[in-house]
């Protein structure tokens, strides 16, 4: 009984790895993963570095992306910075998912009463923008990644709960939800074993777009002063700092750009590959289409 489960994640696995958005997606996440894993024992200088006799060198040895203002290595400020960005990612996303499956639950198996009021409780909430609660909560408690996760991660539970909260109502009606129910299984046993199952891949798309977001609100936060502290790596930060010497040294800007678009664009591929490879009746419909296109003739 335990092998079909494990052939199953074999088998979407494999199919997330055919597809060419999910491997790009997969090589993006594994890269700056282990870049924040490498960075908490070893980066080539002290990413705090400062060297004035070794400002704005170019990239070469030993400064492989060269330097910045301060005499700091780029390439050591980006792998601390890589820490930065998976800590708010995942925990962006475990706030989102905590947030999107209660609500959407409590929207969907609840009380007429109670589902209609979560309903307009989440309608209103969403007119909120991620950034604005930012700021919101960095006016009160002060610029922190801890204020970005909490942002982000009400902002996008929210968008979580409008989204799957409509799926979980259709598949509520199934034979097998009713089956389960008859069966004398409880509404969290059905919702843990049937349902959250079955909304998955509509679920995990919108959390990789909610954890992108975050990527890019941390970043932008951090730009304006409302994210990491300045003693905190930060590709925000750092592209903040570079940005005024973008007519001088253009090309220091390339590299925390190009980390945060890689990552942003990374986390986006995966979560439609995901989606992809996790529903069954796209591969239908992908298979169907190969089977069933017609041959065109000279």
């Amino acid at each position: 009984m335990s092998t079909r489960p494990a052939s199953a994640r074999a088998s979407w696995l494999r199919r997330l790895w055919h597809l060419s958005t999910g491997r790009f997606g997969i090589i993006v996440v594994l890269v700056v993963a282990a870049t924040a894993l490498v960075s908490l024992v070893w980066t080539p200088f002290d990413p705090q570095r400062v060297d004035v006799a070794a400002r704005w060198s170019p990239p070469g040895w030993p400064h492989l992306l060269g330097t910045d203002n301060s005499g700091r290595d780029i390439l050591s400020l980006l792998m601390a910075g890589a820490r930065t960005t998976v800590w708010v990612a995942v925990g962006a996303g475990l706030v989102a998912t905590v947030i999107g499956v209660l609500l959407a639950a409590l929207g969907a198996l609840t009380a007429r009463w109670l589902r209609e009021s979560v309903a307009v409780a989440v309608d209103i909430l969403v007119a909120f923008p991620v950034l604005l609660i930012a700021m919101m909560l960095s006016a009160v408690w002060g610029g922190s990644l801890w204020v970005v996760v909490v942002a982000v991660g009400i902002g996008f539970g929210v968008n979580i709960a409008r989204v799957t909260r409509p799926e979980l109502r259709r598949v509520l009606h199934s034979d097998f939800v009713l089956a389960g129910r008859a069966a004398g299984l409880t509404p969290f046993q059905n919702l843990w074993r049937h349902l959250l199952p079955n909304v998955a891949p509509v679920f995990i798309v919108q959390l990789s777009w909610g954890m992108a977001v975050a990527v890019l609100a941390e970043a932008g936060l951090s730009y304006l002063g409302f994210g990491a502290p300045v003693t905190e790596p930060s590709w925000g930060l750092l592209l903040k700092d570079l940005q005024a010497y973008l007519t001088v040294y253009p090309g220091s800007v390339l590299w925390p750009g190009l980390a945060i678009t890689l990552t942003v664009l990374g986390l986006n591929l995966l979560g439609d590959g995901l989606r992809e490879a996790t529903d069954p009746t796209l591969s239908r419909r992908r298979g169907a289409a190969e089977v069933h296109q017609p041959e065109v003739i000279a």
